[in-house]
């Protein structure tokens, strides 16, 4: 309990004002599960649970009970379905693990036009019904930000569980809304954190880009060589 107690309420001084210890955890956690994604290792989805966790509890603000600078509950509910979507993930890479020859949890691969234009559709249709949601939770503004990190963050782990490569530019698409609000609602730490995320989310992308025109050369059968009789 008084470990517990300590984790609830440290924090970090910082100039004149203080992080949240639980933020900065929560998100080196989760820069250790992108790092982990980036390899295909299947520990990346648990570290990544574990850091879900602790930022659910700060985005949960004074529901808590703790000097949080807002409550974001499109962040909150994004920490939720993170933990939902991981356990699929989680799930997904272990078989694709155990049936793989190469020591890879997934072998990454491009979606269908029609899977781009269905993900487009469902990141306008998310924030347009979820925004009306989180506002009338109370979610800090502009809420709208909020509603598109959260179904952004959505789509961008399942495609992670897929395997497909535009994840990570969806990645791209939920840092630049999402770092000004969180710089703006005062989580500085998570604000800093998401800034790094964004250019590493583009290194994320090519290195699976890479990884993809290699896997896929290696799996094509060799041409086959016509000799000349003599």
């Amino acid at each position: 309990m008084d470990f517990l107690r300590w984790l609830f309420e440290a924090q970090i001084p910082v100039g004149g004002s203080a992080l949240v210890l639980r933020e900065v955890l929560g998100n080196i956690f989760g820069l250790a599960s992108a790092l982990g994604g980036m390899r295909r290792k299947v520990w990346a989805w648990p570290v990544g649970i574990v850091g879900n966790i602790l930022l659910l509890t700060v985005f949960l603000g004074n529901v808590f009970g703790a000097a949080a600078p807002a409550t974001l509950w499109g962040q909150a509910a994004r920490q939720i379905m993170f933990i939902a979507v991981a356990v699929y993930g989680w799930f997904r890479w272990q078989q694709g693990r155990q049936g793989s020859t190469q020591g890879r949890a997934i072998v990454p691969g491009w979606a269908s036009n029609k899977v781009r234009i269905a993900l487009l559709a469902a990141m306008v249709a998310g924030t347009a019904a979820l925004t009306p949601l989180f506002d009338a939770l109370g979610s800090y503004p502009p809420v709208w930000a909020d509603a598109w990190t959260f179904t952004g963050s959505l789509l961008a782990t399942y495609g992670m569980a897929r395997g497909w490569t535009e994840f990570w530019l969806i990645w791209v698409a939920v840092d630049i809304v999402g770092v000004p609000l969180l710089f703006s609602a005062g989580y500085y730490a998570s604000a800093v954190m998401y800034l790094f995320y964004g250019f590493f989310t583009l290194t994320g992308f090519f290195v699976w880009w890479r990884a993809e025109k290699r896997e896929r050369a290696s799996a094509s059968p060799a041409p086959a060589v016509v000799g000349v009789a003599p």
